[in-house]
């Protein structure tokens, strides 16, 4: 039985009520070295194409201050492998962009961007950097995505999220919604599965929670995961320290 599922914490939205006021606080290197003392196992920020919340100088911050893991979320293009080439994080995960969403929507479609994806993958891996590549738990991306070159997947649990949610506040049709949750479950399990059989990491993330993120964490093949916006959350209103403590040990819950 594992004993450890690594926790990369994402901080984008330190950085989001900063930019509300174009302000210096709060910090996101101060945020980063939080997290790591309170046990995060390393920090993930997304730097987005139209700079939202995250800048260039806080990745730049980041690469000097980090002393755990430094995962940089982008998108496959030429801009921003130059940048992950320079500054040179501990783990490059390619992400879908658009320029409308809130957030990112779903996993990169590998199989239709194929090309663009494969020659940023070679260029980073060339470059001697770890790639990872956020998907949906399906086999023919999962596919796609090892023959692109990547070392890790992280399964994009959107849509898990939304099913969990659902049934917790279902009054109606609980033992419905309760089958539609174990369904998408197992869908990660034998995407997990799958993955690793490829010769990939396997990592996840997206709309996880304290409520809900055991039995993704529980995943026999789970190595890590990114959790940003509830943990962000909750530090408003118990500091940043308790809630990453208390999201590390939701995880551990999941693994007994």
């Amino acid at each position: 039985m594992k004993t450890h599922v690594r926790l990369h914490v994402n901080i984008d939205h330190v950085a989001t009520v900063r930019q509300a006021r174009r302000a210096c606080d709060p910090s996101v290197g101060a945020a980063a070295s939080l997290c790591e003392i309170a046990g995060a196992d390393g920090i993930t920020v997304h730097l987005r194409s139209d700079r939202r919340h995250i800048q260039d100088e806080d990745v730049r911050v980041l690469r000097g201050l980090v002393t755990t893991h430094l995962n940089v979320e982008m998108a496959a293009t030429d801009e921003m492998v130059a940048i992950a080439m320079d500054l040179r994080p501990d783990t490059v995960t390619l992400v879908p962009e658009s320029p409308d969403e809130i957030t990112t929507e779903g996993g990169l479609d590998v199989i239709a961007h194929r090309e663009r994806t494969e020659a940023a993958v070679r260029r980073l891996a060339e470059c001697g950097l770890d790639v990872s590549i956020f998907i949906e738990p399906d086999a023919a991306q999962i596919e796609t995505a090892a023959a692109a070159g990547a070392h890790q997947i992280e399964l994009c649990t959107a849509r898990y999220a939304v099913l969990t949610e659902a049934a917790r506040g279902a009054t109606v049709h609980r033992a419905s919604r309760a089958a539609e949750v174990e369904a998408e479950t197992a869908r990660h399990r034998v995407a997990a599965r799958h993955a690793a059989a490829a010769g990939l990491r396997v990592a996840a993330g997206h709309g996880l929670t304290y409520l809900n993120v055991g039995p993704i964490a529980g995943i026999a093949e789970m190595e890590e995961l990114n959790i940003g916006h509830n943990i962000v959350a909750r530090s408003i209103l118990v500091g940043l320290d308790r809630a990453v403590r208390e999201m590390r040990a939701a995880i551990d819950r999941g693994l007994l």
